[in-house]
């Protein structure tokens, strides 16, 4: 699901899309990334504190505070680097929507089995 709102051919228009959100509401902008309470409610629930959960988290706070900061610079402060600025046109591989699940299925993997 998460991938799926966030999917674009850019940096920029994957931007584009979760300022909608985050224009509508902080908080709508922190509910579509359910992998984040997901990681967090099994690191609950199972009792888990590892380097790999700690990992999950760390990375996935990184990547919602960076795209936080991006969504500031270029609509609410519109003063962004130029080099920012055309890193968020270059067209990104069909993989990279993917990446999550490629990162985060076999981190929660090892979490789980390395207690």
């Amino acid at each position: 699901m998460e991938a799926s709102l966030q999917k674009a051919n850019t940096l920029g228009e994957m931007i584009e899309k979760l300022y909608v959100y985050y224009n509508k509401s902080v908080f709508l902008f922190f509910m579509i990334h359910p992998t984040f309470y997901f990681i967090l409610f099994v690191s609950i629930y199972l009792n888990i504190v590892n380097f790999y959960i700690i990992a999950i988290l760390l990375i996935k706070t990184f990547d919602i505070f960076f795209k936080i900061e991006l969504i500031k610079q270029r609509y609410i402060k519109k003063d962004m680097d130029k080099e920012l600025e055309m890193m968020l046109n270059l067209k990104m591989a069909p993989w990279m929507g993917l990446l999550g699940v490629i990162m985060y299925v076999p981190l929660l993997f090892m979490a789980i089995f390395s207690q």
